[in-house]
């Protein structure tokens, strides 16, 4: 069968990163395209679920590429409503591995079926969003978590960066199906744009007791930007940035590539296996002797045989 996926974009799969030197504000555009379309492929969501596991795939590799990460970060919302999960992982680039992400979402398809109001607020339900950051060596695991809130996943980092870096920060998201001709699945993109102050300027907007002017226009222009500039891959990200920001003279720097990443690995989940007595084992195995363990990002399935776990 012929690939129908669309040709790779010179504007898709990045992380642009900005900055507004004279305002004491940087920022990070992210564009996903076929890392994001293979991030939902592995479950297929209804639209509405889909589109919020999009923006946290989004989410996760700006706030990533922001921290210039050597390892894992992990962004996870659990809440009592039918999308009870959404998780997020960005990996930063390696020596043998370039960055990338994936996401995966749990939906309780009943709870769904019954919901007149698929907002965001009654999809995800009250509940928390976590950040988990995860160096590869020299530095100790971080989390922090705030509150969901009912506007959905951008207010929630909103609030998080607010509360635990106190650096006040914009952030818009979108997701959106791609159908092509004769092709029934859809081909799902997503994209974010984040403005934050620096340090040094947040310490002195605090020192004053109130955020600039300068601020709240960049603020109400980033909620100027359609979901459409986010997430297609014939506008170039220049072009965006420049309507909104020409007058403040920004600043743009190499965009940095991303792909879709699963780092699953049969060896580890063995290891684990391990750790459970034979007769659990037994329990978990086919017919045939062999556990059978999918991945839930990728949909890949390992199979563990009974030598793995002599």
């Amino acid at each position: 069968m012929p690939d129908k996926r669309p040709d790779p974009s010179p504007y898709g799969d990045f992380v642009l990163p900005f900055d507004l030197p004279k305002l004491g504000v940087r920022g990070r555009l992210v564009r996903l395209d076929s890392a994001s379309s293979r991030a939902l492929s592995a479950h297929l969501l209804p639209e509405e679920a889909a589109r919020v596991t999009g923006e946290m795939v989004a989410l996760s590799a700006i706030l990533g590429s922001a921290l210039k990460l050597d390892g894992r970060l992990t962004i996870q919302t659990k809440g009592d409503g039918p999308l009870d999960l959404i998780t997020a992982d960005y990996y930063g680039a390696e020596a043998d591995r370039g960055r990338g992400v994936r996401g995966f979402a749990r939906l309780d398809m009943d709870r769904f079926a019954g919901l007149e109001d698929k907002s965001f607020a009654r999809l995800a339900g009250t509940g928390a969003l976590a950040i988990t950051i995860e160096p590869r060596r020299g530095a100790n695991t971080y989390q922090g978590i705030t509150e969901l809130a009912e506007e959905g996943l951008a207010a929630s980092a909103e609030a998080y960066f607010t509360q635990s870096e106190q650096l006040p920060t914009a952030i818009r998201l979108a997701a959106a199906p791609l159908y092509l001709p004769g092709d029934p699945m859809p081909h799902w993109r997503a994209g974010g744009m984040m403005l934050q102050m620096t340090p040094n300027e947040a310490t002195r907007e605090a020192e004053d007791g109130e955020l600039s002017d300068d601020w709240e226009r960049l603020s109400l222009l980033l909620g100027t930007v359609e979901d459409l500039e986010l997430v297609d891959t014939s506008l170039a990200p220049e072009t965006l940035l420049w309507r909104l920001f020409h007058e403040d003279e920004v600043r743009v720097q190499p965009a940095e590539p991303v792909a879709f990443r699963c780092d699953c690995d049969a060896d580890r989940i063995a290891g684990v296996l391990k750790s459970y007595s034979a007769e659990d084992r037994a329990g978990l195995a086919d017919d045939d002797g062999v556990i059978r363990a999918k991945c839930e990002f990728c949909g890949t399935v390992h199979e563990i045989g009974p030598a793995a776990l002599a």
